[in-house]
């Protein structure tokens, strides 16, 4: 059994144990993270099954950000309760042993019961991966977003800058999210080149549903010169979705980084996607929280 360290002691005398799962899932043959009806294959459906054979009872997960179909994921924080009494590392090695081969725990943690995936993350980040090329590419079909038109990364960069700050993002809003609040604070926005591939990639401290691919939307549009960089600024304002124009793919869409106070350490990993480690310049740049 693995010894129960000091923060945690507290869920121990309780009866039950608080555990905390860093989760990476390619998205595509499921219908987003939160469990559904019977039938329709989910993120969450097939990791607390593989979980509850670990602890031998059922478990029901909360995660930091509820992902939609096709999105993918490589810095997801889960938690769950259980009286099940593990190591760390049977809780990673026996989930991925009944996992499927697209979805994998990273890292497993005791954490104290005020700790929580989702009420307790102070920041969360995304990042937006675009092939743009003429030809349509063989590799990583369902995992980057092809665009053929040439797309002109000073120009997003600097339509980006619009969306810094705290806004109302309604203008980037699905008609269908449930959030209380349209006003949300972007840390960063940054539009990035490396070879064929552009990343957009966005910090805040939550977002809207189908924010990232409404931002991503706009601007690919303003990449290609068919709207004037200024255009970001004008839907920002405008507050009325339809001014945005289409929502991009939701394929080159992961969620890289969930952020937690001081108070609730986890252990860190690389920003992903995988295939994006090698490049110098997606270095992790250190944001102050606001």
């Amino acid at each position: 059994m693995q010894t129960i360290d000091n923060s945690a002691a507290e869920s121990a005398a309780d009866g039950f144990y608080r555990i905390a799962l860093g989760v990476e899932y390619k998205g595509s043959r499921y219908r987003g993270w939160q469990r559904q009806a019977s039938g329709v294959r989910t993120v969450q459906e097939t990791l607390e099954d593989a979980l509850g054979k670990v602890a031998a009872s059922p478990v029901s997960l909360m995660c930091a950000g509820r992902t939609d179909a096709g999105v993918h994921a490589c810095g997801q924080v889960v938690h769950f309760d259980t009286q099940a009494e593990r190591s760390m590392k049977a809780w990673v090695m026996g989930a991925n042993i009944n996992l499927p081969h697209d979805v994998s725990v990273t890292w497993a943690k005791v954490m104290p019961p005020t700790f929580h995936a989702r009420f307790k993350a102070i920041a969360r980040r995304y990042r937006y991966v675009i092939y743009n090329d003429q030809i349509r590419p063989a590799h990583l079909g369902e995992e980057i977003t092809w665009n053929h038109r040439p797309l002109d990364v000073t120009r997003m960069a600097a339509a980006a800058q619009a969306l810094v700050g705290t806004h109302d993002f309604s203008a980037f809003r699905a008609g269908q999210c449930q959030a209380k609040s349209p006003i949300k604070q972007l840390h960063h926005l940054r539009v990035t080149q490396h070879g064929k591939m552009i990343v957009i990639d966005v910090r805040a401290n939550a977002f809207l549903h189908h924010m990232v691919r409404n931002i991503a939307g706009v601007l690919m549009t303003i990449g290609t010169g068919e709207r004037p960089i200024e255009w970001a600024a004008e839907v920002l304002q405008s507050r009325v979705r339809r001014t945005g124009g289409v929502t991009a793919h939701p394929f080159g869409l992961y969620l890289v980084q969930v952020e937690y106070r001081d108070e609730f350490p986890l252990p860190e990993r690389y920003i992903g996607p995988h295939f994006l480690t090698g490049f110098d310049t997606l270095a992790d740049v250190a944001d102050s929280i606001c």
